[in-house]
């Protein structure tokens, strides 16, 4: 389990993570999702003790990272595919993570065949990666030790749609036979289709949290008409806030009852009134971090 309490980050003026605090649980894959630039990097650098946190605490197991006495037995870590060392072979990386965690060699091989790395590929020079196969490596070495908890970040990145099926299939695994899986992927839709939890962060700050059933069935009331802008003006007018969807429906946190009152009064003919317990994944998340988008969203 991985437990995050009242973490913030500050350089100077700027706070990077402002008060973050979840709980990523066994047996279930959580989905840490954010826009650039909200936080979410600098949160997982903090978990794995690469980023001191200027205040609050993260634990894994009920351990600092720091204070784990072999880390990588018990935490699994990618954070950055292109970091690995570009003149050594993808087989002397895990012979490298497999000697300093005390493994034996065999479990190089093992590594190797479970992310579906050829015995040329491992024996070829990591300058001479595909993206997608530096991932298999990251992914490799943070799975070589048999840990409990795998913190990921953008693990899908680079690969393929049959190399993303692969890490999808990974992991729900992974979690089903016990493990703790915290996943920040911009990938929303594969997010979707594996994560139990979700966890939003825009702008330092969580701005969601809950199971995914529970944040996508709060999506709030789906409604359309034939003259948008009045009924948007009538919900304004009565304190109810909406937000316009690409193809002119309008959305709101309202009940769907109140909403249907309010166009009644105003005379507003409505061609759709719904519950928006069908809204994706993508569109809560527009929604929940609209202001932290660098390219905006259309209110």
């Amino acid at each position: 389990m991985i437990k995050v309490e009242a973490l913030t980050k500050r350089y100077g003026a700027f706070t990077a993570v402002d008060d973050v605090s979840f709980t990523a649980a066994a047996g279930r894959v959580t989905g840490f999702l954010g826009p650039n630039g909200a936080g979410k990097s600098t949160t997982m650098r903090i978990m794995v003790g690469l980023t001191p946190a200027s205040s609050g605490s993260a634990a894994i197991s009920g351990r600092r990272y720091a204070d784990l006495p072999n880390p990588g037995l018990e935490v699994g870590v990618l954070l950055d595919a292109s970091a690995q060392h570009a003149g050594r072979t993808g087989r002397e990386i895990l012979a490298i993570a497999a000697h300093t965690m005390g493994l034996p060699k065999a479990r190089v091989g093992e590594m190797l065949e479970r992310v579906s790395l050829t015995d040329n590929e491992a024996n070829r020079r990591v300058r001479n990666y595909s993206l997608g196969m530096r991932q298999r490596l990251g992914i490799a070495t943070a799975l070589i030790g048999d840990p409990e908890v795998l913190i990921l970040d953008e693990p899908a990145n680079g690969l393929d749609p049959a190399g993303i099926r692969w890490m999808r299939d990974l992991l729900r695994d992974y979690a089903n036979r016990g493990g703790t899986v915290l996943l920040s992927s911009h990938l929303l839709h594969e997010i979707e289709v594996i994560a139990d939890d979700i966890v939003v962060i825009g702008n330092g700050r969580i701005v969601a949290q809950g199971t995914k059933t529970e944040l996508l069935q709060a999506a709030g009331t789906h409604v359309r008409s034939a003259d948008p802008d009045y009924l948007a003006r009538a919900l304004a007018v009565s304190g109810v806030t909406v937000t316009r969807s690409g193809d002119g429906a309008l959305r709101t946190d309202a009940d769907p009852a109140l909403v249907g009152k309010i166009a009644l009064d105003a005379g507003v003919a409505l061609t759709e009134l719904r519950a928006a317990d069908g809204a994706g994944l993508e569109e809560m998340f527009l929604e929940l971090t609209a202001d932290t988008q660098r390219e905006g969203v259309a209110a």
